[in-house]
């Protein structure tokens, strides 16, 4: 049995990640079997730039720091050499990253996540990895707002410069009866 003191330290550990995983929108829990040092290194340094948490743990550690939270159904899926992305800010940050990854190499593969407190299924993850970023889907929407509004403001135009050219040729018709008359 261990000492009390590595179970203290243990359950530090889970109590960090629990809280983590609780203060957090979105994560990733990935079968990691089969990187090189060197696209893992490549991998972790994206993850870091785009504010996401990745952690090595074992199985059991993180699941009790998954029960805590309410994602213990995220159990299931920690079997063999697992590993959890958390994204600090953004929802589909750990998504974006590790589908990245999962299309580069053939044995890595993500196996399921949670999103806002629920666990998600594979399918799910990869669906939320395919969302646009924040940037992309606001320039979207301001181009479909902006988007009538030039199609009014062309209108108006062609309004004005029909009547433009319609102006000149009233009052070169109107001069000649002022002529007649006077």
């Amino acid at each position: 049995m261990p000492s009390k003191s590595i179970l203290e330290q243990k359950q530090a550990i889970v109590a960090d990640l629990a809280e983590q995983l609780k203060n957090s929108p979105a994560g990733v829990v990935v079968n990691y079997q089969g990187i090189t040092v060197d696209a893992d290194t490549k991998m972790r340094k994206a993850l870091r730039e785009a504010g996401v948490k990745y952690t090595v743990m074992k199985n059991s550690m993180t699941g009790r720091a998954c029960d805590e939270v309410g994602l213990g159904d995220m159990k299931q899926y920690l079997s063999g050499m697992t590993a959890i992305a958390i994204g600090t800010t953004d929802a589909v940050a750990p998504a974006k990253v590790l589908k990245e990854y999962a299309e580069k190499i053939e044995s890595f593969e993500i196996l399921a996540g949670y999103l806002d407190g629920k666990v998600v299924d594979k399918d799910t993850v990869l669906y939320l990895a395919d969302i646009p970023s924040k940037e992309v889907l606001i320039a979207k929407l301001l181009g479909s707002i902006k988007s009538p509004l030039y199609g009014l403001a062309y209108a108006l135009q062609a309004v004005v410069d029909k009547d433009g050219e319609a102006a000149p040729e009233a009052a070169t018709e109107a001069a000649p009866e002022a002529a007649t008359e006077a």
